[in-house]
């Protein structure tokens, strides 16, 4: 079994209650190579949704960069940051939150689940699918031979609930048990390869890439 538990409660709790369990950080305070799970972690190449031709380094960076508050628009320097630090942006500081922004040039606003779904989860699936698949897999084979705790600084597993940060570890879970319902449904386009025919083809494309990356991939474009 997986489970879900605060970064905060004391080990030895956690060990008493889950006895012989395997306990994972999958915060940016976590080991390598769990600390790759963390939505802060700079994988660097991420596509951002409804955007074609952007890219960030974190996923937070994304949810962050295309947040709309009522005294701020987006921050497109939030894509860009690779250090795991000032990514947030607050309440106090910039006021009210209206939504997030459908895509970098969008024109709509999106409910806070409907962000959720269409920015934040699609972000991660990515990063479940090309950047730590690998480490997923070790993952579910060790969770297959005994308990396996997943810590997060959230605990929240409810989609649906808008009252509480979404715990991205509980996304981790509903991957390695198969219930994670973006995953179910996405296609992801490969990115082109780096050689000279497809530097001539890019050419041609009137796409820009924020991070000047070179690679191009399409994500989402609905």
């Amino acid at each position: 079994m997986i489970y879900i538990e605060s970064r905060k409660k004391a080990e030895k709790t956690l060990k008493k209650q889950y006895p012989n369990a395997l306990i994972i950080d999958v915060t940016s305070k976590g080991n390598h190579p769990y600390i790759k799970f963390s939505p802060f972690y700079p994988h660097g190449n991420i596509p951002i949704p409804f955007s074609e031709g952007y890219f960030a380094e974190t996923v937070e960076g994304i949810w962050q960069g295309l947040k709309v508050f009522e005294n701020e628009g987006i921050d497109p320097s939030k894509f860009t940051i690779k250090n795991m630090s000032g990514i947030k942006r607050t309440v106090r500081k910039f006021g009210k939150p209206l939504g997030h922004r459908q895509g970098i040039n969008g024109n709509e606003l999106l409910d806070y689940i409907t962000a959720r779904k269409k920015i934040y989860m699609r972000a991660y699936a990515y990063i479940l699918e090309n950047r730590v698949k690998s480490i997923v897999d070790e993952l579910g084979a060790k969770a297959h031979n005994q308990d396996v705790i997943l810590l997060d600084y959230d605990t929240n597993e409810d989609i649906e609930n808008a009252k509480k940060p979404l715990s991205h570890a509980s996304l981790v879970k509903k991957h390695l048990e198969f219930r994670f319902p973006i995953l179910k449904t996405l296609v992801f386009n490969k990115p082109i390869e780096k050689n000279t025919k497809a530097k001539a083809s890019r050419k041609k494309r009137k796409t820009t890439d924020l991070n000047n990356e070179d690679t191009q991939t399409t994500l989402f474009k609905n």
